[in-house]
């Protein structure tokens, strides 16, 4: 399949992309698994697709199609699994050519800019929210207010959950009120497991934040059966005394992200309630400059590219 870019996201992860000293697809390297357009092209044995559908690819590029997981549906784990900007060319440019596998579909109402975003910090925020055991009322916190979690935030409130927005500094109260927030904690004055319990105990945690440091203290946040979910991390080791996790029943989960029928849930599911997130575009030429204010955290939230801006 070929699809004409018409939007196209700068993730973190694609920092390690444009970093890495031997891609496996060889210089010149094209980033990029956040992206929306249209169907420029459909191969001769596919079905099911035509020339002219808006479509996002995210982070699932591709699998082996035979293994148990992709056998039982669960493809993002696939020990072949593809990743578009590292197996193949990826989105930042005016056309991508993808396996028809990893397309799914944006209804009415996204436009390209927040569709692309869908592809892999919308789903991934999705589905640790919706797949957490987390129900209606529960208390859900969120560990960072940036790309990803700006993200969860609206979702977690579009959800019902009684959700608190964890960071540092009293300025961002405001924003995590506008996100949906109903508390915020301010980590830098305050003990956030402790707050946590005064409010009753979060049945989540979701960390969006990519550093570990802060986790051993969250837990004491925990409920009784509480979950800590990690989708943002750095790579330091958890230190964690396990009698926290055995008395208490709680559990730690780290969640990856989504199958394109995923990303298809995740937008009409934005489509429906207003979830959008927060982007700021920028011509594809500028791909460079984009990059660096994504990495220096200027961005507010998302650097997303527009071919022919």
């Amino acid at each position: 399949m070929r699809v004409d870019v018409q939007a196209a996201g700068i993730c973190g992860a694609d920092t390690g992309t444009v970093r890495n000293p031997a891609p496996a697809t060889g210089f010149p390297v094209t980033p990029g698994h956040e992206v929306a357009g249209v169907v420029a092209e459909v191969g001769p044995d596919v079905a099911g697709w035509a020339v002219g559908e808006r479509v996002t690819v995210g982070w699932f590029g591709g699998s082996c199609g035979h293994c148990r997981a992709c056998r039982t549906g669960d493809v993002v784990h696939c020990p072949e699994r593809e990743v578009p900007g590292l197996a193949y060319p990826g989105g930042w440019a005016t056309t991508i050519t993808v396996p028809a596998t990893t397309l799914a579909r944006i209804p009415d109402g996204l436009s390209p800019a927040d569709a692309s975003v869908f592809g892999c910090a919308g789903v991934t925020t999705f589905n640790a929210l919706r797949h957490s055991g987390a129900g209606p009322g529960d208390l859900v916190a969120v560990l960072g207010i940036g790309g990803l979690g700006h993200l969860a935030i609206r979702f977690a409130a579009a959800m019902g959950f009684e959700t608190v927005a964890i960071g540092r500094g009293a300025e961002k109260r405001a924003l995590a009120a506008e996100l949906g927030a109903r508390h915020y904690i301010d980590a830098g004055h305050h003990h956030p497991g402790a707050a946590l319990t005064a409010l009753g105990g979060a049945r989540l945690i979701l960390s969006t934040a990519s550093s570990t440091k802060p986790l051993t203290e969250l837990t004491d946040g925990l409920t009784p059966h509480g979950q800590l979910t990690v989708v943002g991390f750095d790579g330091t080791p958890l230190q964690l005394p396990l009698g926290k996790l055995v008395m208490g029943a709680r559990t730690i989960a780290g969640h990856l992200t989504g199958s394109p029928a995923d990303t298809e849930q995740a937008m009409r599911f934005a489509a429906t309630t207003g979830v959008r997130p927060m982007v700021e575009t920028a011509p594809l030429e500028d791909a460079q400059h984009a990059l660096k204010t994504q990495q220096e955290g200027k961005a507010r939230f998302r650097m997303v590219l527009i071919p022919d801006a």
